[in-house]
């Protein structure tokens, strides 16, 4: 706690006039918010918060969420005022270029941002996947007499996030698994861009948060800051049960707090004071001081690297003596809170992938990703799975991931054979489970993975743009990838996702052929650490597509050219010419169509027509690899045809001459008979090689 004799008043003014002053000067921003949650910040960050701001990636840390993200400045004059890296000319400089000061907080960006927030409702679900993680590591690790993973987790979050359905998904997955560690504090100012809320938010929602399991503490009156303290300590208390629930705190509050003529309006949400109200605001709240000018005492008071060196120092000699105690689970933890894969990692995935191969199975690429899911559970324990109420049908559960369930003490149950559960039944709640995932992710320790349907990806689209933002090793599982799933309908049969998930920046996306094309690409997905992955996964069967040896990669008879997301798949030499005949053309494909296009290069070459066949799995991997290589798998001189059953725009990009592809909503009826309707068959694809290079 703050031992300084400087006022809490005091500590919360500096909070308003560094977000005016920084809003004003960067003529752009939210003011409003920061002032408003000004002494609920002194309360939580003066009193309860542990951290460290000399070491912001300190492991066990409490991690702070602000979901009203645009309230930006309040957490900027935090990690200034509690001694971060971030000097007085990074506020000034809000929401200018390069600064560490966008205009929502940005996780990699400015040190002590956890999460990037903004996208309302994101944060609380990513706060939810923080305190999951927490939890299940604790209960993996901890050891009696070792406590050594022990933080909470805390959200400030506004009426906007309790407005987004994502809220609703994820506070209501936190009271069903007990995080206990979790309290959130809601800002209750009654206030959103159009004005009042009330005429569109009536929702009780201290009586929503408890019917989903949680504590719900106030309404306290958010600008007194001992209302606020008790609060928090009441909630932490419940977190110290066994069989806690999750804490949100009602802090009705005034937004733009101190302003004298915008306090309590939607005027002071989203556009400056004006210089005028900002001087008004300085006499009102007693505070002289020059723009950006906090008195030493102040800074003194709000200094957190002492009390953080001191509390980081404590865990340090507690994780020692868990080494000497624990050897081999203290460096398992360190291992995976480093993000860091096993060290036979490398020669697990390359017997996987050639046991794949010499099998060449025909299954469809959901089950072969089960398969390599089999053994990478097996060999990683970090592999943290899940579906949003599609297990059979995604098959992301496996031998060793037993379902996650918590006990009537709210811990984890182990199975019969003392495993912890590593695979979460999400319910119906794709949103929620991607941010959640993102959560998970962030808090370290864990590589997430969940499924759905790829047509649900829809749902699942803002978080997986923002696990890409934040370039996180997040894998998302989306099965039953085309029209292949037949008679489900156009409900269910995805057309444009394929391209449009493709045109998320820093997300890789794979449509793999088979068993073994889909094992490189868990195996690539995994090693991604700084990108997350979606795979695009068949419900029908799919055909072993034999490896050729290639040229271009030598070591594995052409299977390590898969990793490069496209390659060479079979020259006309497969299919009966001389080696030294020359394609004619190159058909381009992924998924199930490039069965179709082996097929068609047989139908080619019937007809004296030589043909390459270039599988193209992951058009993203494949972009960044090197244009020699680029250009050696699909050469400038050969007419490129391209087929796959979704939107045709994409491959354009590709200098195609043709593309067999899909411009409108499928049907409802067997799969077969739909990729006959839709001309996604070999004589079709033939056919329109031969019209674009002017045969019959």
């Amino acid at each position: 706690m703050t031992t300084s004799r400087v006022s809490s008043a005091a500590m919360a003014n500096a909070i308003r006039a560094l977000a005016m002053d920084a809003v004003q000067q960067a003529n752009s921003g939210h003011p409003g918010a920061p002032m408003g949650m000004a002494e609920m910040a002194v309360a939580l960050w003066g009193r309860h918060l542990k951290h460290n701001p000399a070491n912001p990636a300190w492991a066990d840390r409490d991690r702070f969420v602000l979901s009203n993200g645009h309230g930006s400045m309040l957490i900027y004059a935090l990690l200034h005022l509690s001694g971060y890296d971030l000097p007085i000319e990074e506020l000034k400089a809000f929401r200018q270029l390069h600064s560490r000061t966008p205009g929502h907080p940005e996780v990699g960006i400015t040190p002590g941002v956890e999460t990037t927030t903004g996208p309302l409702g994101q944060g609380i679900a990513n706060a939810v996947g923080m305190a999951l993680a927490e939890k299940l590591l604790a209960a993996e690790f901890n050891r009696p007499g070792h406590t050594i993973v022990d933080h909470h987790t805390y959200v400030f979050l506004g009426d906007g996030c309790m407005m987004e359905g994502i809220s609703h998904e994820a506070c209501a997955l936190a009271g069903a698994w007990r995080l206990s560690k979790l309290i959130a504090l809601y800002d209750d100012n009654g206030i959103s861009i159009d004005g009042q809320v009330q005429p569109w938010f009536a929702d009780d929602t201290p009586a929503r948060l408890r019917a989903y399991g949680w504590q719900v503490i106030g309404p306290v009156d958010g600008h007194d800051v001992e209302a606020v303290d008790a609060a928090i300590a009441a909630a932490k208390a419940q977190g110290a049960r066994a069989d806690g629930r999750p804490t949100l705190i009602v802090c009705r509050t005034r937004i733009g707090q101190g302003s004298p003529n915008r306090v309590g309006t939607a005027k002071a949400h989203g556009e400056p004071l004006g210089a005028e109200e900002v001087q008004r605001t300085r006499e009102a709240i007693g505070w002289p001081h020059p723009p950006f000018e906090v008195p030493a005492d102040i800074r003194v008071a709000w200094d957190a690297r002492p009390a953080g060196a001191r509390v980081e120092a404590d865990w340090a000699q507690r994780l020692a003596a868990y080494r000497q105690a624990h050897p081999v689970l203290a460096a398992e933890l360190e291992r995976r809170l480093r993000g860091e894969l096993p060290a036979d990692f490398h020669q697990r995935m390359v017997d996987l992938i050639v046991g794949l191969h010499e099998q060449a199975q025909t299954v469809a690429s959901r089950k072969a990703s089960q398969l390599a899911l089999e053994a990478l559970t097996a060999a990683l324990p970090e592999l943290l799975g899940g579906s949003a109420d599609l297990t059979g049908s995604n098959l992301t559960q496996t031998a060793a991931t037993p379902a996650l369930r918590f006990g009537a003490d709210g811990q984890p149950v182990a199975d019969g054979q003392g495993r912890l559960g590593r695979h979460i039944n999400y319910g119906v709640r794709e949103f929620g489970m991607a941010a959640i995932m993102n959560g998970i992710a962030l808090h370290g320790g864990y590589i997430p993975y969940g499924g759905t349907f790829l047509t649900f990806s829809d749902y699942s689209r803002n978080a997986i743009r923002m696990a890409a933002l934040m370039k996180q090793r997040v894998i998302h599982v989306f099965t039953h990838d085309s029209i292949g799933l037949g008679e489900d309908g156009p409900t269910h049969q995805p057309v444009e996702h394929a391209a449009s998930l493709r045109l998320i920046p820093n997300l890789d996306v794979w449509r793999p052929a088979d068993t073994a094309e889909t094992a490189v690409a868990w195996g690539v997905a995994l090693q991604q650490r700084e990108r997350p992955t979606a795979l695009l996964l068949s419900r029908q069967n799919l055909p072993y597509a034999a490896k050729p040896t290639s040229a271009l990669a030598p070591n594995a008879s052409g299977l390590d050219a898969i990793a490069r997301g496209g390659y060479i798949l079979a020259e006309p030499v497969a299919v009966g010419f001389k080696p030294t005949k020359k394609a004619k053309a190159v058909i381009l494909a992924t998924g199930s169509e490039v069965a179709l296009a082996l097929q068609a290069q047989r139908l080619l070459a019937a007809e004296g027509i030589p043909v390459r066949v270039v599988s193209l799995p992951s058009t993203t991997v494949f972009d960044r690899q090197p244009l020699d290589y680029r250009l050696a798998v699909l050469p400038p001189k050969l007419q490129r045809i391209a087929v796959e059953a979704g939107c045709s725009d994409f491959w354009w990009k590709y200098g195609c001459a043709a593309v067999v592809g899909l411009d409108r909503f499928g049907e409802s009826a067997p799969a077969g008979q739909l990729f006959d309707l839709f001309g996604f068959t070999a004589d079709n694809v033939a056919a329109t090689v031969c019209a674009v290079l002017g045969r019959s």
